[in-house]
């Protein structure tokens, strides 16, 4: 009797030391839990840029090795003022569009590290951005904030550096897009400019009738929050992981390029079903070009528009919410600063900055 009463004792020692060891591990790790946010430090805002100011230019995705293309770095800079410094891998690395993830992270690692690079832009997107995600030095980055600029697969980055560098990051456009006037402008307000942007719509149309950026409101209201979202595909691909997107009381803007309507509705519903639709304050989808159904394949038959897929989902999602605003896949770009305080009017479709990303 004396053993078992021993061993008894032994045992609920043993039980109690595992469940203290497991609630030290969640208390260590909090950021490693998908959905976490409760512990989350203050964001932190990289300085402005100024004229005369190195940019890394990376390739965390699809390397460009294209020397036409890559003519183009340089000029695009030094028209905004500032000077280029090419990542060691974006033109002379292994294998040709597909770069090691050691190379590309190794880029990553360098330009934040490097006193001489001011901010890190992205040479483009492409695919493989997530493959960086568990390897990236948090810890580094947080030490060495600089603006860090992209979108499409770049999304994956800025939800991974928004979560574990608590490091403002912006959605805009990559070294090689096109940079219409609208584009230059949004870009100088967000990244050399002190001030909060203020309120952000789309360009003039020059035919009221036929616009070429619609916008239309999907539910009316407004809600303020913390502005966060990037392309549709990535943020679905994230969910489950220690870099899912956060939602809950923030403004959410997704958007997204040559997926059709059932494949919009099936990302919409993940996220419905995640609850990330339901717990947002306000949601704004962005255009999405050649998102129209393919030729028509009768097993694969689909019978609603991007429209009415919007509507159903984000309609349903009982928040404010418009479609149309520029941002993303479009040559009319605006570059939005995630983490920021924002305003969504779904009745007036705009998007108001409170602050600015930058100090």
């Amino acid at each position: 009797m004396g053993d078992e009463k021993g061993k008894d004792g032994m045992r609920r020692r043993d039980f109690l030391r595992a469940a203290t060891a497991g609630a030290a591990a969640l208390t260590l790790a909090p950021r490693l839990t998908a959905g976490a946010q409760a512990t989350a430090p203050a964001l932190i805002k990289p300085k402005a840029l100024k004229s005369g100011d190195t940019v890394g230019v990376i390739a965390p995705g699809t390397a460009v090795p294209d020397p036409d293309r890559l003519a183009l770095v340089a000029p695009t800079l030094k028209y905004f003022g500032l000077r280029t410094k090419l990542g060691r891998y974006v033109a002379q690395g292994t294998g040709h569009l597909s770069r090691p993830v050691n190379e590309r992270l190794d880029d990553l690692h360098a330009m934040f590290r490097d006193p001489d690079v001011q901010a890190v832009f992205c040479i483009r997107g492409g695919y493989g951005a997530m493959q960086l995600l568990d390897r990236i030095d948090y810890d580094l980055i947080r030490r060495h904030p600089k603006i860090f600029l992209g979108y499409s697969d770049i999304t994956a980055l800025h939800l991974a550096l928004h979560r574990h560098a608590a490091l403002i990051t912006f959605h805009g456009p990559i070294v090689l897009s096109s940079f219409t006037d609208y584009t230059q402008q949004s870009f100088r307000q967000a990244l050399f400019d002190t001030k909060p942007a203020g309120r952000l719509t789309n360009p003039p149309e020059r035919n009221p009738l036929r616009p070429a950026h619609p916008l239309r409101t999907i539910r009316p209201g407004t809600a303020t929050g913390a502005l966060v979202g990037g392309n549709l595909s990535l943020v679905t691909a994230l969910l489950g992981t220690p870099y899912e997107i956060e939602t809950r009381g923030r403004v959410l803007f997704l958007e997204d390029t040559g997926e059709e309507p059932y494949r919009i509705d099936r990302m919409l519903t993940q996220l419905h079903l995640a609850g990330k639709l339901d717990q947002a304050a306000a949601i704004v989808f962005g255009e999405c070009s050649d998102c129209g159904p393919r030729d028509f394949q009768p097993s694969n038959a689909w019978d609603l528009s991007l429209g009415e897929v919007l509507d159903q989902i984000l309609g349903a999602a009982r928040v404010p919410a418009f479609t149309g605003l520029t941002f993303g896949h479009t040559a009319d770009q605006l570059t939005l600063p995630l983490g920021v305080q924002a305003t969504l009017n779904a009745d007036e479709q705009t998007l108001e900055l409170k602050e600015s990303g930058v100090v």
